[in-house]
């Protein structure tokens, strides 16, 4: 049976192209998916076999495609790729509807199988179909054409698809995380800006470790991160465009400026400057170049953090006597305290790009802790707990954090988690690193 022809397309960056292909059921008549908003998700079973190819080239893409997939979709905690031995079905036509039987065998409630063809051009056409095997129907068909670069992106945007087909929220998988590398024993390391993309391939380096850096941020809305660069004479806060590599400073000021974070519109900076032991929040428009001071107090006060309608800025302070969690109005007016009295030291204050929680550092005798609490303080929860967990930063669909951990005596190695504290796992980088930032989804 052949699931439908061409129907709509859509023209994507990067010498990508998607087709939405026909036969797609509608989410209220799907029966195969993934509640992940209940306690204790147990993950679908499903099935990826590697995609079909006409020719050996073909045939390892799609066999690479199916293994990225299958690592993306497993690491996110509500899926269990089944193991491609236990397939009954081989060598499937994504024209032609699967033995549903066979895969009902083997427990798979969901199939998702594909094809590779070079086209006459040198591109790249992937077509692939998610499958559920128990209603024998077909929930979704699409088509990308790419360059043969590009077929890591592919497979991120194809798990994108499926994780909000069978969870109906939005994927996170082709994205980039922007981090400090670090190397070298600790009375001299070195910590240089890298980049990779969320799954840990194609890692790189932005600088050259010359100096150090410290708290890279993406702009929510562009490929330019702002961050903090310390040397022997001067701190200054860079804006850096991943694109064109092209560096500028946001401007001198008299003091250490540091804590950079970009508005949700790009066209803002937030950060702290630092005189005479007083830090403030000050604000900077990108295109003026005009500061605005936010906060005035004898106190510190430090990593201004954006709601996502840009009304509002969480940020730290120790003006209470201790580091706390504060919310104020953009302009720097209604500051108030959110975080509860007598509990434990809060940092690093993260918006979610939903808006509905702010995610934090806190530290408790002698153990630290990433948690997430309501903008005005209420429904605290604590996710992890070890001897240094710190720097939270969020997917852009606000379901899942990265931050970075280190052992007593060991490396700083950077791990994710679900906001419903399960799923806790190193990611898949395999050296030292801190200060994560998530980016959007690529475009």
């Amino acid at each position: 049976m052949r699931p439908g022809s061409l129907f709509a397309a859509l023209i994507l960056p990067f010498a990508l192209a998607l087709a939405v292909l026909s036969g797609s059921a509608s989410p209220a008549t799907a029966a195969v998916e993934v509640n992940i908003n209940q306690g204790n998700v147990e993950p679908l079973p499903i099935a990826i076999p590697p995609f079909a190819g006409r020719d050996q080239r073909s045939q390892n893409v799609g066999a690479q495609l199916a293994q990225v997939i299958s690592s993306n979709l497993q690491r996110s905690g509500f899926f269990r790729p089944l193991d491609p031995n236990s397939f009954i079905e081989r060598n499937l036509d994504v024209s032609v509807q699967p033995k549903f039987e066979d895969w009902k065998v083997i427990n798979a409630q969901a199939l998702v199988n594909g094809s590779v063809t070079t086209e006459a051009d040198g591109r790249l056409r992937v077509d692939f179909r998610i499958w559920d095997v128990y209603n024998g129907q077909q929930l979704q068909g699409l088509q990308f054409l790419s360059t043969p670069e590009n077929w890591r992106r592919i497979a991120h945007k194809i798990s994108d698809v499926v994780y909000k087909r069978l969870t109906g929220e939005e994927g996170y998988f082709d994205t980039r995380i922007v981090f400090v590398a670090e190397s070298g024993p600790k009375t001299a390391r070195v910590k240089r800006l890298a980049i990779m993309d969320q799954d840990g391939a194609n890692p790189s380096y932005l600088t050259d470790g010359s100096y150090m850096v410290m708290t890279p941020r993406f702009s929510t809305t562009d490929q330019e991160i702002t961050y903090m660069a310390l040397r022997a004479d001067s701190a200054r806060v860079y804006l850096f465009n991943i694109e064109t590599a092209r560096q500028e400073t946001i401007g001198d000021f008299p003091g250490v400026v540091f804590a950079p974070r970009f508005s949700p519109d790009g066209a803002k900076v937030a950060f702290s400057v630092d005189r005479a032991g007083n830090s403030d929040v000050y604000l900077m428009d990108l295109r003026s170049r005009q500061s605005t001071r936010l906060t005035n107090d004898p106190s510190i006060d430090t990593s201004p953090s954006f709601s996502p309608d840009g009304t509002r800025i969480a940020f730290n302070s120790d003006r209470g006597g201790s580091p706390q969690l504060y919310v104020m109005n953009a302009d720097g007016s209604g500051a108030r305290r959110i975080s509860p009295p007598g509990s434990g030291r809060y940092t690093t204050p993260v918006w979610s790009p939903k808006g509905d929680f702010i995610a934090f550092t806190k530290q408790t005798g002698g153990q630290f802790h990433i948690g997430v609490m309501r903008p005005d303080g209420s429904d605290e929860r604590i996710l992890t707990t070890s001897y240094l967990d710190e720097g939270p930063t969020w997917a852009p669909n606000g379901r899942v954090l990265m931050f970075f951990r280190e052992t007593e005596g060991g490396a700083s190695r950077l791990w994710t988690v679900d906001i419903s504290g399960r799923n806790a796992q190193l990611a898949p980088y395999p050296s030292a690193g801190s200060d994560p930032a998530w980016s959007p989804l690529l475009k």
